[in-house]
């Protein structure tokens, strides 16, 4: 994957910088993972994101990984706004905290390029266990450099989709199509909000963030025909697409969408929806797992899965992996490369199957996965869906015209980071009333348009 040959190092450098500065001082604040080292054994320090794969891996680590290798892992887990601004602030400031990091195919080109991270691809094949062929090629091509080498290795992949309470559907009549336009899903979400005490009809993402907001409505804006830029970097957010499609999102979620949307993020959604508290849910379909995992969700087994919903568009679905990263500043390469190779590793796949339920395997990454009989029988309804949307997701080709970087649900340059969590900070306030789209979105025109003069 390449982003466009105009990003310089200097420049990516410089942006990345200035995104994290007004955050630096709160990430600052938010603690180490633990020691550096420790008597009577080596240890590293790992920062992630705080999803329900990630607090799985933790719960498991102590037992099984440090308990074979005598590594200890201090884990730092976050809120995924929080752990965007920790994890730019310590790799790109090469503050050297943290040994390991999540980060996403957002983060590995735009990084690979500014020299940040550690080459694994020989890790990877120095390790037989590991499999490197069995990684599921739009996993592999969003992580790779322009050397095709591998800098993080993925530990979930995942599309987006939308996943609805089947027993309200089946009470008020309503048939949720396998490749939903927007309008039906709009049209359901007016027909089953109120279907039972205090249920609203669809839970879409609220939160400020350009990996949380950002994530879902651009690919609403994708699919409605409009696009953060043009190919030849002419700022679009004020455009009559861009805003059709935010509109249409910021009413569906007013009017049928949970209470407090605004501050609803993936995490608060995947509550809703597990608890019953929505109808229906738009978002990654990693959710899945944690849905029909009957120790925490009460709709286990009880949820239908449809393809992400489109307007102009053949699919909308977006692209991602939350994937295991080493800065190159870490002093501990052999131990961390220890852990990620573990993490991402099949063995950590059948342990997570066996000790926690095979819905709670962290899927989407390898092709292998879905040939486990056990996991097979637990993912049969979301699980050939998921790798179906995985394979449709097109980067270099997600809305109706051409763009001028990779990515789905973000433009895949330094400044994106800023520039996104700054737009959906005003959409954020549009949903909770306190502002008009339009002056959101003229607003972050101005705030593209200053982008966009860098690559012209």
């Amino acid at each position: 994957m390449s982003i466009q040959k105009t990003t310089r190092v200097r420049r990516s450098t410089r942006a990345v910088l200035v995104a994290v500065s007004a955050g630096s001082l709160l990430a600052a604040c938010s603690g180490a993972g633990g020691s550096s080292s420790e008597a009577g054994g080596e240890s590293i320090n790992v920062l992630m994101v705080g999803n329900p794969q990630m607090e799985d891996i933790a719960k498991l680590t102590k037992g099984t990984f440090t308990k074979d290798t005598g590594i200890k892992v201090n884990f730092t887990i976050l809120p995924e706004n929080e752990l965007r601004d920790k994890v730019t602030q310590d790799i790109a400031t090469q503050a050297g905290q943290y040994d390991v990091a999540t980060i996403g195919a957002y983060e590995v080109p735009i990084w690979n390029e500014n020299g940040w991270l550690q080459e694994l691809s020989s890790y990877a094949e120095k390790d037989s266990a590991f499999d490197k062929d069995d990684l599921l090629k739009p996993m592999v091509q969003s992580l790779s450099g322009e050397d095709d080498k591998l800098y993080a290795l993925p530990f979930y992949g995942e599309s987006s989709f939308l996943m609805y309470n089947k027993e309200v559907m089946e009470e008020k009549g309503i048939t949720v199509p396998e490749k939903p336009t927007w309008q039906q899903i709009a049209d359901i979400a007016a027909k089953a909000d109120g279907a039972r005490p205090g249920m609203k009809g669809i839970c879409l993402r609220g939160l400020a963030g350009w990996g949380e907001l950002g994530a879902s409505l651009s690919t609403v804006v994708n699919t409605f025909g409009g696009t953060w830029f043009t190919e030849d970097w002419k700022a679009q957010v004020n455009s009559a697409e861009f805003k059709k499609a935010t509109d249409f999102y910021v009413d569906l979620v007013r009017k049928h969408g949970q209470s407090g949307a605004a501050q609803s993020g993936f995490t608060e959604c995947l509550n809703a929806m597990s608890q019953g508290k929505v109808a229906m849910w738009y978002d990654a379909t990693s959710a899945a797992g944690p849905l029909e995992d009957p120790s925490s969700s009460k709709i286990a087994g009880k949820v239908g899965y449809a393809y992400a919903p489109v307007d102009k568009t053949d699919s909308s679905g977006w692209l991602w992996t939350w994937a295991w990263a080493m800065p190159k500043t870490t002093k501990k390469a052999d131990a961390a490369s220890k852990f990620m190779l573990w993490a991402s590793g099949k063995e950590y796949e059948k342990l997570v199957g066996e000790k926690l339920g095979w819905s709670r395997v962290p899927a989407g990454k390898r092709a292998s996965t879905y040939e486990i009989p056990q996991y097979k029988e637990a993912s049969a309804a979301f699980g050939d869906i998921t790798v179906k949307s995985i394979e449709q997701a097109n980067p270099t080709n997600p809305g109706v015209q051409p763009r001028p970087t990779v990515g789905v649900q973000f433009v895949a340059v330094p400044e994106f980071q800023d520039l996104g969590t700054k737009v959906t900070q005003d959409i954020s306030a549009a949903i909770a009333g306190k502002t008009s789209v339009d002056k959101a979105l003229d607003n972050g025109q101005k705030l593209a348009e200053e982008v966009a003069k860098n690559y012209r």
